[in-house]
């Protein structure tokens, strides 16, 4: 009987497509502090209660005076006060008066400009202040509604909360938000061949490491994993494991046992107990990849090999537990590079290679691949700034072909 899927597997960009056509976000969702907000998806609009600032301010230190105009050097004003943030000057500022004000601080009715410190002579002791420079013609003054107006939205529904947007909902009064509830994922490691590192290996064990992998990729990426079992390529153990991690999560995702060897059964096994979605990626590293319905719950079968199971975790998965968060699906920005030198392959399937990011003398961004790229090598990853995106029909590329390059690297704000 002929095999329902590509022979080859399915391109990424169809892959992609595929698994969030099936991805129903998720509708619960709790209120929680700002301070606890960090990383998560705000569940509806947020909308500024008020304007904000709410005043007018000044944008430096200097002296607030009544001139909408820019005065000529050689005036002079009578001071008559002060406004500091939290201690404005409260009575109306009269032509020909004066008064030192302070970054951020009110301005007095009346006040139509402030002045740079740099550019007047205070007199104390004759309570006068003279223009020794050119005013200019900015007043230096923040609007009322510089941060934002009251009713606007300064944020709508689905995004993703950094620090920056953090910071803004916190200086327009907002002290907690309806996030949506983060997806439970359900990780299941499997090989006969594992042990867990630290113990003693037996002939051809190896020390398990996907668990470990995955489990500080998905936490970085924001997304802790709710329960995480090694299991030994037995049908009726891995099924049982299957049913449990489907009941408790809200996503399942396991490493190795989705190729056709004889101790692969995590796919015949997603047949009976769901559906297989696609199998096989045209992709290297990452062929062996099932994605489908273990029950209600999407499943994600992860090649075995940790490079692998990494890269197409990022390709795959990661949109999917964006968008089940109810949150814009936001890929790795892309940006082309130059080869720092030349890079042997043979044609046949696209690849994600690891590389490092570096700056030519001339501000070029070179791309510096170094070592093997075999999908078993976990320390390809290490240190990796990017992925270069090699078409397949590409053979051997000299140094400095130009590629694109997905970034290796979370925002900041």
């Amino acid at each position: 009987m002929a095999e329902p899927f590509p022979r080859e597997g399915l391109p990424l960009e169809e892959a992609r497509r595929r698994v969030l056509a099936a991805i129903t976000p998720l509708t619960d969702r709790e209120r929680l502090p700002l301070a606890r907000c960090l990383g998560r998806v705000n569940a509806e609009p947020v909308r500024a209660a008020e304007a904000v600032p709410g005043f007018r301010a000044s944008i430096m230190d200097g002296y607030a005076i009544a001139e909408a105009e820019a005065p000529s050097p050689g005036r002079r004003w009578r001071l008559v006060g002060r406004s500091a943030p939290g201690a404005p000057y409260d009575a109306v500022l009269a032509a020909g008066e004066a008064i030192r004000i302070l970054t951020g601080a009110p301005l007095p009715e009346g006040a139509q400009r402030v002045l740079p410190q740099e550019l007047v002579t205070p007199d104390p002791a004759a309570e006068s202040l003279l223009l020794t420079g050119e005013a200019g013609p900015n007043p230096w003054i923040r609007a009322p509604e510089e941060e934002a107006a009251a009713g606007d939205v300064l944020l709508p529904a689905g995004v993703r909360l950094g620090a920056a947007a953090l910071g803004r909902l916190a200086s327009c009064g907002v002290a907690a938000l309806e996030v949506s509830l983060q997806p439970r994922v359900g990780l299941l490691i499997s090989g006969d061949e594992l042990v867990a590192a630290g113990a003693a290996r037996g002939p051809g064990q190896i020390w398990e490491s996907n668990g470990t992998l995955l489990r500080a990729l998905l936490e970085r990426l924001g997304y802790p994993v709710c329960e995480q079992r090694v299991v030994a390529d037995d049908p009726a153990a891995l099924r049982q494991a299957l049913l449990e991690l489907a009941a408790g999560c809200d996503v399942v995702v396991s490493t190795g046992g989705v190729s056709a060897g004889d101790s692969d059964w995590i796919r015949p096994l997603l047949s009976e107990l769901g559906e297989v979605g696609f199998w096989k990626l045209f992709l290297k590293p990452g062929r062996p990849f099932a994605f489908g319905q273990l029950g209600t719950r999407p499943f994600f079968g992860l090649p075995g090999n940790p490079v692998a199971a990494a890269i197409t975790a990022l390709q795959l998965l990661w949109p999917a537990l964006q968008q089940l968060e109810g949150g814009e699906v936001v890929l790795l920005p892309r940006l082309k590079v130059r080869l720092a030198s030349a890079l042997k392959r043979g044609a046949g399937r696209p690849e994600l290679a690891r590389a490092r990011l570096a700056v030519a003398g001339d501000g070029a961004l070179l791309a510096l691949v170094e070592g093997s790229q075999a999908s078993s090598r976990i320390g390809s990853l290490q240190g990796a700034d990017l992925l270069l995106e090699i078409p397949a029909e590409v053979g051997a590329l000299e140094a400095g072909t130009e590629l694109w390059a997905q970034l290796l690297r979370l925002p900041l704000l």
